[in-house]
């Protein structure tokens, strides 16, 4: 009787920690907010939550100086894609995992009905639809971790302040053979030209 008691209580004890990690790996899962890298990996997207929906952007590009020449809005074709939305006001759909708004395909110029949908920690499936058909997808991969809701995510329409330029890059160190920097140490890390995608005044002009 004691042994089978044991054997249950080992059981049990088991069973709860498949079911803890479970629900960590459904929590971690969940959260669609980081940087992920496209599928053609040509650019990367921060997507972050911003006053309840979810935005996404370019954060870095394979090619620096990509501008928006596609947009059938003249007035559009020459801003940066740098800090360009792609995921646009995206809500979290009742009872799943899944958030619907709008992508934007800076390839055609067009916006597509879009759900993202976190595969698991690593994969972001995006899938688009032009007047419900002609849909499509693509999955991307995770490159950064997520980002908490911050006090700055929250503020209130007309609060927020334009994003402030990337200081100038220092210049870069001598490099003896190989690209190997003089001192020993490493290259700098490029600054991060995006920040807050939140204080961005596309999405900020939305709030």
């Amino acid at each position: 009787m004691l042994h089978r008691s044991k054997n249950l209580m080992r059981t049990m004890i088991t069973y709860s920690g498949v079911l803890f990690a479970s629900g960590i790996s459904s929590a971690l899962a969940a959260d669609p907010t980081g940087d992920w890298r496209v599928s053609d990996g040509v650019a990367n997207i921060r997507v972050a939550q911003c006053n309840g929906s979810m935005w996404g952007v370019v954060a870095w590009e394979k090619t620096p100086g990509g501008r928006d020449s596609n947009n059938p809005d003249p007035a559009k074709q020459s801003r940066p894609t740098l800090g360009m939305p792609i995921l646009i006001d995206m809500k979290k759909k009742a009872g799943a995992d899944q958030w619907e708004g709008q992508v934007y395909n800076a390839k055609d110029g067009q916006l597509y009905s879009s759900t993202i949908t976190p595969s698991d920690p690593d994969h972001l499936e995006i899938k688009g639809c032009v007047l419900g058909f002609l849909c499509g997808g693509e999955t991307w991969t995770r490159v950064g971790p997520p980002i908490p809701s911050s006090p700055v995510n929250s503020m209130a329409k007309g609060t927020q302040k334009p994003i402030a330029p990337a200081p100038a890059a220092a210049p870069a160190p001598k490099t003896t053979t190989g690209g190997v920097a003089a001192a020993g140490k490493p290259a700098a890390k490029p600054a991060d030209q995006v920040g807050d995608i939140c204080l961005l005044p596309e999405i900020a002009r939305v709030r």
